[in-house]
């Protein structure tokens, strides 16, 4: 099996083909020239638009990086309520045999 390495092109490489795309040239076109996929090119075109809030759905960078950083907070918050939760009857416990014992 070959595995498939990801180029990573230069931001100002990237906003150079969102221009030219938007002043009109085709997709496939600039792939060929420049040896990237047509796939890559209107991706960045349409993440481009999703970013000046011109897309079709989907979330900016800046909100994509919220909901990421959201999505880490709450699983934290779940794992201390979870800590808490079970130090919370561990305490109830030890306070219920106490009281039983001095009640005996």
């Amino acid at each position: 099996m070959v595995k498939s390495r990801a180029i990573r092109y230069s931001p100002e490489f990237r906003q150079q083909m969102i221009d030219l795309v938007r002043s009109g040239r085709h997709v496939q076109e600039l792939a060929r020239e420049f040896g990237c996929t047509g796939w890559t090119i209107a991706r960045w075109v349409k993440q481009a638009e999703q970013e000046v809030g011109a897309g079709h759905g989907g979330l900016s960078t800046k909100e994509r990086e919220e909901l990421l950083r959201l999505r880490q907070e709450n699983r934290q918050l779940r794992r201390e309520r979870e800590i808490l939760s079970k130090a919370t009857a561990w305490f109830a416990r030890e306070t219920a045999e106490k009281t039983r014992s001095r009640g005996s």
